[in-house]
């Protein structure tokens, strides 16, 4: 006997299609439902660090390694061209003023030097060979000068007898008259020979200083040549440490080359390099300060050298009072220098949230700490140990300033 099948209802028939696509409408609802809402992060408050907002002293200042440099460097530059013959000094080795750092040789110079000589000794002899003849001419005319005053005396007397005798009647007034012509001939050849005895005598002296000078000229060139030889020695221009001598020996160095380089031990300074943040606020004058031992040194800054490379300048530091007993050239210290007065204001620590987040945003927390969103912040001024926060949080909020590289992009986190 045949039985009757009864149809199945639609949503019976379809009963697994329907539960399948109310399952997948579900999973579609709860995927949007997730995407809308806020991406959350599980943390544990031990890997993190949680710090207070506070309203308290802030000193903007710049913590950097310092290395101990010499206040005074000197070059020491070649007077005289030539070869390294011998280098006496060793790099490193302490130095007194005019120590002897290296030797030279110049031929070409030696070859001068003896020329120099030479004509030194031409000069010489040529000013004693010249001096003798005009000593022996003047002489010679000093001699003359007395035999004329001699026949002049002689024949003035003998007129004076002639006068007497004319006057007796024993000569004759043409007799006289003679005797008178040639007495007053002597007069004054006599005079004009004494005139040019004295100036014979003058134009000796005369000569024998252009002589002298001459003479003198020489020498001094001679000197010149043998100061030059003298520079063939290149000695240290001041106590000191010779840092390097940057020759070998037969090399051959021009004059004026730098060669070596001394370094004065007298005093010290700190010299480091800051990043171009600071260029506007860092000018010489600046107080500064290290800490060695627990125990603060006071420095300056004494210098700023305004040109940017590598997106850092230079600044060099020195002492105003007591230095540590152990500065030593390129001995390293952390030196903090200050950019002004301390003064309130609002603070957090330091952290690598900074670096995350370029100082845009941070994570603040709840009152009880067991949620953190993301808020807006502005970082004003720091120093190495504080950021100033000018708007986004207030004095006794809690934020995480940690950890930031693990959190990703998730705008909210659950402390537990």
């Amino acid at each position: 006997m045949d039985i009757k099948l009864e149809k199945k209802a639609w949503y019976i028939r379809y009963r697994y299609y329907l539960a399948g696509g109310g399952l997948a409408v579900a999973g579609l609802v709860y995927v949007i439902v997730l995407a809308l809402s806020p991406h959350r992060l599980r943390i544990d408050a031990e890997n993190v660090r949680m710090e207070e907002v506070k309203h308290t002293d802030f000193l903007e200042y710049v913590d950097v390694e310092g290395v101990v440099q010499p206040m005074l460097t000197l070059l020491v530059n070649t007077r005289e061209a030539g070869n390294v013959e011998r280098i006496v000094a060793e790099e490193g080795s302490l130095m007194k003023q005019g120590d002897t750092i290296l030797i030279l040789s110049n031929a070409h110079l030696m070859h001068d030097i003896e020329d120099q000589r030479d004509e030194w000794e031409k000069q010489r002899i040529s000013y004693q060979e010249k001096a003798l003849e005009m000593e022996q001419k003047t002489l010679t005319l000093r001699q003359q000068s007395l035999q004329a005053a001699y026949d002049l005396n002689k024949l003035k007397k003998n007129f004076e007898l002639e006068k007497e005798e004319y006057a007796m009647g024993i000569r004759s007034k043409a007799q006289l008259e003679v005797s008178e012509d040639e007495f007053r001939y002597k007069t004054e050849s006599t005079r004009l020979q004494m005139e040019s005895l004295r100036s014979d005598s003058a134009m000796t002296v005369i000569r024998k200083e252009l002589l002298r000078n001459d003479r003198e000229r020489e020498y001094k060139k001679l000197e010149r040549s043998l100061k030059r030889m003298e520079d063939l020695v290149v000695r240290a221009p001041l106590d000191g440490q010779l840092s390097f001598v940057k020759v070998t020996p037969g090399q051959q160095v021009a004059e004026g080359e730098n060669i070596a380089e001394v370094k004065v031990l007298d005093q010290f300074k700190i010299h480091t390099s800051l990043s171009e943040y600071y260029i506007d606020r860092v000018t010489t004058g600046l107080p500064a300060t290290i800490i060695w031992q627990d125990k603060k040194y006071p420095l300056k800054v004494s210098k700023v050298v305004p040109e940017v490379k590598d997106r850092t300048f230079e600044v060099d530091l020195v002492f105003t009072g007591e230095m540590p007993d152990n500065v030593r050239l390129g001995k390293s210290f952390r030196v903090q220098i200050e950019l002004g007065q301390p003064e309130q204001a609002v603070v957090i620590p330091r952290g690598n949230f900074y670096q995350q987040t370029g100082g845009q945003w941070i994570y603040k927390l709840n009152k009880d700490k067991t949620r953190a969103v993301k808020v807006p912040v502005v970082i004003g001024r720091q120093n190495p140990l504080q950021y100033e926060i000018t708007e986004g949080l207030q004095p006794g909020d809690w934020v995480i300033t940690t950890g930031y590289d693990t959190f990703g992009d998730a705008e909210e986190l659950e402390v537990k």
